[in-house]
């Protein structure tokens, strides 16, 4: 049963979350308009594209700063109530502190519910027409994909990799497939120079041709300066869109990530990491509401301002540790999983030790 106590705090909770929500989204969106107009005039958008992208857009964009505004959020309101002397009040009164967070985690359950079901399921539809949007109007079709180090399992025996594959002149460098038997064993290798992609007739065009086929215990090499040929391989197999996992619900992020792993991709942790964020991101609603209360529920001389700022600080704290150990496990092989709980690890840690002094 939720008290006077409990609905007063949770209605100053959800009105200010979803006012600074609502108030930074039109921001956003006018700031995006601004920047884009010009584009969107000289490419004779349809009106009906430009609202469908900028419907897609704001559910992008809350979804990124529904964490961050959350926080700032409850320092504002909290901070207010500190200001009132309302929670020297409630606390005086003989409700215990561990009492008074009640509501607020009430509160980080409605939001986290809210952040996860957005993050899994609305979302990634969205963030597939906004990226289709941005590809076709703002970048002449031209999408961002991984282009280097690519290795990939294009089927149940064969495995492909190349150096570098340039999106512009779909010319591919080091290129190399190997075909390996149902026990194992290597059945032939292929190289060449380059591979280009003939878009005439969808074929592959290899430069300074060799492959090796391995049979009887004996080798055979065959050599050629240009040979035209077709692969089961698409485009997408050699350069995969960077932000594919972004576009894919929970369950077929799921499915993806085996798929990736099954062939061996070489950019599995994006995905990986991807999926990891998901969970994270709504138990960050618990500890950024933490965190917030203790610092905004003592009164200080600075007040809100002080407040506000200290807050600020963290947010941005948070910002940088997310996107360091995400690089680090995009780039540098770290673990996605560890990269995702360090930083969550990290300010749990800061939210109970803030806490601890709080109380005091």
């Amino acid at each position: 049963m939720l008290t006077l106590l409990d609905r007063y705090i949770l209605k100053q909770y959800l009105l200010t979350f979803f006012g600074i929500l609502f108030l930074f989204i039109p921001i956003g969106i006018l700031a995006s308009l601004a920047e884009k107009i010009n584009k969107i005039i000289d490419n004779q958008v349809p009106m009906n594209e430009v609202i469908d992208y900028y419907l897609n857009f704001t559910l992008v964009l809350g979804n990124m700063l529904m964490p961050i505004l959350l926080f700032l959020a409850i320092i504002f309101f909290t901070s207010r109530l500190t200001a009132r002397t309302e929670v020297v009040a409630i606390l005086s009164s003989g409700v215990s502190y561990r009492r008074f967070l009640r509501p607020y985690f009430i509160g980080a359950t409605f939001v986290a519910i809210l952040i996860f079901a957005m993050g899994n399921f609305f979302v990634p539809k969205a963030s597939a027409g906004y990226h289709r949007f941005e590809s076709r109007y703002f970048h002449n079709n031209k999408e961002d994909r991984n282009t280097r180090n690519i290795f990939n399992q294009v089927d149940d025996n064969q495995f492909v990799y190349v150096s570098y594959f340039d999106p512009k002149r779909l010319i591919g460098y080091n290129f190399t497939l190997e075909e390996f038997d149902s026990i194992g064993q290597l059945k032939y290798k292929m190289s060449s120079a380059n591979i280009r992609f003939m878009v005439a007739d969808s074929t592959y065009r290899l430069t300074s041709y060799k492959k090796r086929i391995f049979e009887d215990q004996k080798e055979v090499i065959y050599q050629k300066s240009r040979l035209d040929t077709v692969f089961q391989f698409t485009i997408d197999d050699l350069m995969p869109v960077s932000y594919i996992a972004e576009t894919k619900n929970l369950f077929e992020l799921n499915q993806f990530i085996r798929d990736q792993k099954r062939r061996g991709s070489s950019t599995v942790n994006t995905y990986v990491l991807e999926k990891y964020k998901r969970w994270a991101i709504p138990i960050s609603a618990y500890i950024l509401t933490l965190i917030a209360v203790a610092v905004s529920s003592v009164k200080r001389r600075g007040g809100l301002g002080l407040n506000l700022a200290f807050g600020i600080a963290i947010a941005f704290v948070y910002v940088f540790f997310d996107k360091v150990f995400a690089t680090l496990a995009e780039q540098a092989g770290f673990s996605p999983f560890w990269a995702v709980s360090l930083p969550v690890l990290f300010f749990g840690s800061l939210a109970t030790l803030l806490l601890s002094r709080a109380k005091r």
